[in-house]
């Protein structure tokens, strides 16, 4: 997608190799290019090396100087915005939630949207600075669909880092604003370009959780309650629901003949129920919070490709419509450990056709 060279474009910059080196490659390319940060961590700032670092944590002040760092040597203006408060009510209050309801959220997904594509963009125009458009260093590439007047979301040319599950819930608005730089990159490529430009972030580890330390730090205790099998039976007690995810088999703190795993989270009697591997296999589930990206809503069952999760490999499935909100989804081949709460993307090929989250209905157990 071309864009005129009058342009003028912020990039948010995490203080990464991507976002950096996303920055670096419009600068050369004569956009007038300027640098902004969210502010997040709301603990006491301990930089240094040795920091364990994620999206939220104490290492924050250390990324937030490399960013700075980088803008400096690109010699573009760059700005903090304090976000505190929005990520607490964004993805800090909903993180919280989901998992004291027996779900597993996706604060990532979440953020991208509300935060980074959401409220970012808002800060930025209030503060006065002139942009048309908003890069990140996603993996990820955009098109514009002229027949459908659409934009269109694809997977990365690295298809080992593709980013694009976790921005798939962007509406078309914020698709409209957004540039992927890096998405026809591989990340070789890219620690090959932060070392041409001469940024100091060439080496720079990259961070992988959304917060660092783990996310026990961010729930409060819970009441202990029963492990019970498929049959009601009870096989030992939990500490608290919050410390337990669809499909994990470790920590359970249970002696069985054959290896358990948890199969479902009943917060309504406070219990978790656990079973043999073959038991988490299902082939269908139903899926809310919709956000359709290549069509403009679903008219009739389409076939897609379904990633359940990030590191999921894409299954075939039917997708058919419920409601204007909801949808059914139909799996060619049962699919492991399908987990309420979090997203699933629907692709074609490697374009996103539409996201959504993966529901729980109201007082009934996962499983049929």
């Amino acid at each position: 997608m071309l864009i005129k060279k009058s342009k003028k474009i912020v990039v948010a910059m995490s203080g990464g190799v991507d976002s950096s080196v996303a920055a670096a490659l419009l600068k050369e390319q004569g956009y007038q290019i300027t640098g902004v940060t969210m502010k997040l961590w709301d603990g006491p700032d301990l930089p240094g090396k040795g920091v364990r670092h994620g999206c939220y944590g104490p290492g924050e002040a250390e990324d937030i100087e490399d960013a700075r760092k980088v803008a400096r040597i690109l010699g573009i203006p760059f700005h903090v915005f304090n976000l505190k408060e929005e990520y607490k009510t964004e993805v800090l209050d909903y993180f919280r939630l989901e998992y004291l309801s027996g779900r597993t959220p996706n604060p990532c997904v979440r953020c991208n949207r509300s935060l980074k594509f959401g409220a970012l963009v808002s800060r930025i125009e209030q503060s006065g600075i002139e942009f048309d458009y908003l890069a990140t260093g996603h993996y990820a590439r955009k098109e514009y669909d002229k027949i459908n007047r659409r934009y269109l979301l694809k997977k990365a040319r690295d298809l080992t880092k593709d980013q694009s599950y976790f921005i798939a819930l962007l509406s078309q608005e914020q698709l409209g604003r957004a540039i992927f730089p890096i998405g026809d990159y591989t990340k070789a490529e890219v620690r090959g370009l932060a070392t041409d430009f001469g940024l100091v972030v060439a080496k720079k580890a990259e961070s992988q959780d959304f917060i660092a330390g783990g996310y026990s730090s961010l729930l409060p205790e819970t009441a202990p309650g029963p492990i019970l099998d498929m049959a009601g039976n009870v096989l030992g007690e939990h500490q608290g629901i919050s410390d337990y995810t669809i499909g994990q088999r470790r920590g359970l703190g249970i002696s069985s003949q054959d290896p358990l795993f948890v199969i479902d989270i009943a917060p309504e009697r406070n219990a978790i129920i656990v079973g043999r591997k073959e038991e988490l296999y299902r082939d269908e589930l139903s899926v809310s919070g919709l956000n359709w990206v290549a069509i403009d809503t679903l008219l009739e069952p389409l076939e897609v490709e379904a990633r359940l999760r990030h590191r999921h490999q894409e299954a075939d499935a039917e997708v058919s419509p419920l409601n204007e909100d909801k949808v059914h989804v139909k799996f060619r081949e049962p699919q492991m450990a399908i987990t309420p709460g979090q997203t699933v993307v629907f692709y074609g090929g490697d374009v996103v056709i539409g996201a959504g989250t993966i529901e729980k209905k109201g007082g009934e157990t996962w499983l049929k």
